[in-house]
C-alpha cells in the first residue's frame, strides 16, 4: 500500500513539474507579447464563455449536486454555483480587463544622473503564479485573464467541489488563446484533485513558479502560508466590521449593515462584526439589529444588544473575531472611535473595515488609525472587490504589507526592473 502512495504521488509530481516547466516557457513568450494579442485573445475568451454557456451550466450542475450531497453550508453552494448572469459577469470582467490599460512595459517614475545616465524603473510580469482555489468557479476566469494582460503565466487548481465548472471554462479560455496566437500554455489547469498537486506547487515546481495566491478558508490558506516555498499573496480571513459612529445618519447605517452582512454572506467582504457608538445606540442600536432579523440574520450580541431583542443570542468571546461567512453577525456597544479602533485591531484580520459618520473629522481618523487593507467612509464592505475597484477583476485580496496589499489586480502582478541608458559612461 505504501508503494501504491509514493508511486501516485510520484506521478502526480511528475504532472506539475511538467506543468511548470511548460508554464516557465510560456511566461517568456507573454513577456514580450504585444497588448493587441493579448486583448484579442481576452475578446475571444469572452465570445466562447457566453457561447458556452450552456455547457458551463451543465458542468456547474455536476458540482452543486455533489456539494449539496456532501452537506456543506448555503453560503458555500452559494459560492460555486453559476447562472447565466454570473456567467455574463465573468465575460464582462474579462473585457474590462481588455479595456484597461496594460501595465507590463509602462514606465513608473525616471530620471537622470549627473553622469548623463538615463535611469527608468518599467514594469515587468511577475513570470509564472500558481493561483489555489477552492468553490469559486468564476477565479478561473478573473485569474486567467488578469494573468494573461500582465504578462504572466498561471497555473490554476480549483477545488474538487468545482472542478467540472473550472474545466469547461478553462476550455473557453485556451481558445481564446489559440485564437490570439499565444501559447495555449499560458493558462494552464491543474488536471488531478489529488492534494498531492497542492504540495507540489507550494514547493515551487523547482524554481518555475514565481509566487503563489490562494483563495479559499481558512485551512487552505493557513496551509499555503506555512508550506510555501515562494512568496505568497494572501488573506487569512475576512473579518469585516463597521463601526457606526455616534454622527451616522440612521438610515444610512441600517441601509448599509444590511447590505454588508446579507448580500451575499459567503463572500470575505461581508461584514461580520457591527461596533455602535454608546452616544447613539439609544437611537441606532434597535432599529439595526431589528433590520438585521426582518432580512433573516441571526444577531448575537453584548448585553446592550441582547436587551433590544429576546431573538438576539447572546455573544461568546469567540464570535469577535469570527468569520461567520453565514447570515449571522456580531454587534457589540463601545465607548466611541478608540475603543472601535482598538476592537478592530485586537480583533480583526487586516481585510476590510468601514466607519459610517456624517463628521469628516472622525471619518479620516478612523481611516488613517486602522490597519487594514482596505478602509471605507459610509460604503458597505462589500465593495471590497477588484472589480468594483475599477480594476477589471481581481485575483484575490491580500492583507500582507509587502508589494501587494487589497485587491491584487493588473499592477500588483508586476515587479519591475531598472533601465539604464548610458552613452560610454565608466565608473572610477
Amino acid at each position: 500500500m505504501l508503494d501504491q502512495v509514493s508511486e501516485t504521488e510520484r506521478s502526480v509530481e511528475n504532472v506539475m513539474h511538467n506543468l511548470g516547466a511548460r508554464a516557465q516557457a510560456a511566461a517568456r513568450l507573454l513577456a514580450t507579447a504585444s497588448t493587441h494579442s493579448k486583448n484579442r485573445a481576452l475578446a475571444a475568451m469572452a465570445a466562447r464563455l457566453r457561447g458556452n454557456c450552456d455547457d458551463i451550466l451543465r458542468a456547474n450542475a455536476k458540482d452543486v449536486e455533489r456539494m449539496q450531497a456532501n452537506g456543506v453550508t448555503g453560503a458555500f453552494v452559494d459560492r460555486g454555483t453559476l447562472t447565466p448572469d454570473r456567467i455574463e459577469a465573468m465575460a464582462q470582467g474579462i473585457e474590462d480587463i481588455a479595456a484597461l490599460n496594460d501595465p507590463v512595459g509602462s514606465t513608473i517614475d525616471a530620471w537622470d544622473r549627473p553622469n548623463g545616465m538615463r535611469i527608468e524603473r518599467v514594469r515587468t510580469p511577475l513570470g509564472v503564479i500558481g493561483v489555489i482555489y477552492e468553490s469559486r468557479p468564476n477565479v478561473t476566469a478573473d485569474a486567467g485573464a488578469l494573468c494573461l494582460k500582465s504578462g504572466n503565466a498561471v497555473i490554476l487548481r480549483g477545488g474538487s467541489d468545482s472542478h467540472h465548472s473550472a474545466s469547461a471554462i478553462h476550455e473557453c479560455l485556451v481558445t481564446g488563446l489559440r485564437d490570439a496566437g499565444l501559447p495555449e500554455d499560458a493558462i494552464q489547469l491543474v488536471p488531478t484533485t489529488d492534494r498531492a498537486a497542492v504540495g507540489a506547487m507550494l514547493s515551487g515546481l523547482n524554481g518555475t513558479v514565481d509566487v503563489i495566491v490562494p483563495r479559499g478558508g481558512r485551512s487552505l490558506v493557513e496551509r499555503v502560508q506555512n508550506e510555501a516555498r515562494v512568496p505568497v499573496f494572501a488573506h487569512l480571513e475576512g473579518i469585516c466590521h463597521i463601526f457606526v459612529d455616534k454622527l451616522a445618519d440612521l438610515d444610512m447605517a441600517r441601509s448599509i449593515v444590511v447590505n454588508a452582512k446579507m448580500r451575499r454572506t459567503g463572500i470575505c467582504g461581508a461584514a461580520e462584526t457591527v461596533l455602535v457608538d454608546a452616544e447613539c445606540a439609544g437611537t441606532h442600536l434597535g432599529p439595526i439589529i431589528e433590520a438585521l432579523l426582518a432580512a433573516g440574520c441571526e444577531v448575537r450580541g453584548d448585553d446592550a444588544a441582547c436587551a433590544v431583542s429576546d431573538r438576539v443570542v447572546a455573544a461568546r468571546p469567540e464570535d469577535w473575531g469570527r468569520e461567520f461567512l453565514d447570515a449571522i453577525i456580531a454587534i457589540r456597544v463601545v465607548s466611541g472611535l478608540p475603543a472601535a479602533i482598538d476592537h478592530i485591531a485586537t480583533h480583526g484580520s487586516s481585510h476590510t473595515e468601514a466607519i459610517i459618520t456624517d463628521d469628516a473629522a472622525t471619518a479620516e481618523m478612523f481611516l488613517n488609525g486602522v490597519d487594514s487593507a482596505i478602509v471605507m467612509h459610509n460604503a458597505s464592505t462589500q465593495f471590497a472587490d477588484g472589480g468594483e475597484f475599477g480594476m477589471g477583476a481581481e485575483i484575490g485580496i491580500a492583507t500582507g504589507k509587502m508589494h501587494a496589499r487589497g485587491p491584487v489586480g493588473l499592477e500588483q502582478l508586476t515587479s519591475f526592473k531598472y533601465k539604464v541608458r548610458g552613452a560610454g559612461q565608466i565608473r572610477t
